[in-house]
């Protein structure tokens, strides 16, 4: 049975402040722990300011660019079929895209070695910028398994 579309319930986002932009909004929840959304709001200016910086190119459009190089276009996801378990590559909605790219930077960012959140978000979006680091391995990874596994799209749902 197909799934049903989720109705438009829910409170749409408000742009932040700043820069005016729904994705530093999104950025800054993902950020954002125990409800400290000032913490968040200030840990997001600041990593973008030091992305400016490096990049010579606007805050907000550098955070687009390190967010699009992180999207993946196709995951694997489980699928059983008659006791076995296949990984099925599927193409990721646009919405997803965006969950996944900004979950991978906020947790590996969270996992990097420098000294404050702020210093640790702003080169986690840099090397995402320049298209390396740990984010941009992990979706290579997600891309290469999916390749790995093109056998078994026809098992898609």
């Amino acid at each position: 049975m197909p799934r049903k579309k989720v109705e438009g319930h829910f409170r749409p986002l408000a742009p932040d402040a700043k820069h005016n932009s729904i994705l530093v909004t999104k950025l800054v929840n993902r950020i954002m722990l125990h409800g400290k959304k000032s913490l968040a709001t200030s840990i997001v200016y600041s990593a973008m300011d030091f992305l400016a910086e490096k990049t010579e190119v606007t805050a907000l459009e550098a955070l687009e660019t390190a967010i699009n190089n992180v999207k993946p276009p196709v995951e694997v996801r489980s699928r059983r079929v008659g006791g076995a378990t296949y990984q099925v590559p599927v193409d990721v909605r646009t919405e997803r895209q965006l969950a996944l790219a900004l979950r991978w930077i906020v947790d590996f960012a969270r996992k990097r070695r420098e000294h404050s959140m702020e210093e640790k978000l702003g080169k986690e979006l840099f090397d995402a910028f320049n298209g390396s680091g740990a984010t941009i391995k992990k979706r290579t990874d997600t891309l290469r398994m999916a390749e790995a596994n093109r056998a078994f799209a026809h098992y898609k749902w």
